[in-house]
């Protein structure tokens, strides 16, 4: 059960993802008041997805694929356009720009699909412990909380959650080790959501960002407060095949087959815990050896 304080989170998040209509085909969102450089790149991808879904008269979305083009402002609001390609009888298309001081900072493509039947099969859940047997995030967390760990990841570690992340076999934040480039986490929204099917399609998309790049610096022993290394994420992809509740947890398997160019490539494939795949996941990160 999360506590008061998660489920505000989960609440503000959901805010977030609360989009003002400016006018038709025009929105805009807010971004929390957190100490960041620039806008989570999750946020950026769920509010777009809502302004796309905000158009839409019938279907869910089956696919989006994303390109992050600048860094966003958190100090201002962000205006969504969306442009209404195609409606068709069973898909819909919608194209969203994400704008902020007159320039392009994220686009979208997105497709919607009415319900049908047709052939059914999926790859099997890999085994994992439960996730109520693993560490939450504070517990793991606490031992950073001391004068000696950088200010950067002390005010990380600090923020508030609206996302339960359970790692199966955590990294040292500090001091990570060589290990094969994959990983299995579980995430839920720590709380109760509204039954919307596109809220909780928006909720995984702005939590399918949150570990993804990480895999790829696996092999590497690469930490995120590496100051040695500039990380963003460049482009998303995702593909929902059924349903689900981000509330409820998910298993997120994640593997990065190569990284080249200053380039780390990641697949993800979320599971619901009776083992059905809901969603699978692509996406390429900049990971940039800075020069001296």
């Amino acid at each position: 059960m999360a506590n008061a304080s998660n489920q505000e989170s989960l609440d503000l998040l959901v805010s977030i993802l609360d989009l003002e209509e400016l006018e038709l085909n025009l929105f805009r969102g807010r971004t929390p008041k957190e100490d960041r450089i620039r806008v989570f790149g999750g946020q950026v991808a769920g509010q777009a997805l809502v302004a796309a879904g905000r158009t839409v008269a019938a279907g869910v979305v089956h696919s989006l694929h994303a390109y992050f083009l600048r860094p966003g402002d958190p100090s201002i609001p962000i205006v969504y356009q969306v442009d209404r390609i195609r409606d068709g009888r069973s898909f819909t298309t919608r194209r969203v720009v994400a704008i902020q001081h007159g320039d392009a900072i994220f686009n979208l493509s997105a497709s919607f699909q009415r319900p049908e039947e047709g052939l059914e099969h999926q790859i099997p859940m890999p085994e994992a412990p439960d996730p109520e047997s693993l560490p939450s995030f504070q517990e793991r967390t606490e031992r950073y909380l001391t004068a000696s760990a950088p200010t950067e990841l002390r005010r990380w570690l600090m923020r508030d959650r609206p996302i339960d992340v359970r790692h199966v076999n955590p990294v040292d934040y500090l001091h990570p080790e060589k290990r094969p480039p994959r990983q299995l986490v579980w995430i839920r929204a720590d709380g109760t959501l509204p039954d919307s099917p596109l809220l909780h399609q928006c909720v995984v998309a702005y939590a399918s960002d949150m570990t993804l790049m990480d895999t790829a610096t696996l092999p590497h022993a690469v930490s995120w407060v590496d100051g040695r290394f500039q990380m963003a994420s460049l482009d998303h992809a995702m593909w929902f095949h059924r349903p689900f509740r981000a509330d409820e947890w998910l298993l997120y398997v994640q593997e990065s087959p190569t990284a080249s160019s200053g380039r780390g490539f990641t697949t993800g494939s979320l599971f619901r815990r009776d083992g059905t795949l809901v969603v699978s996941v692509a996406q390429e990160g900049l990971i940039r050896q800075r020069r001296a």
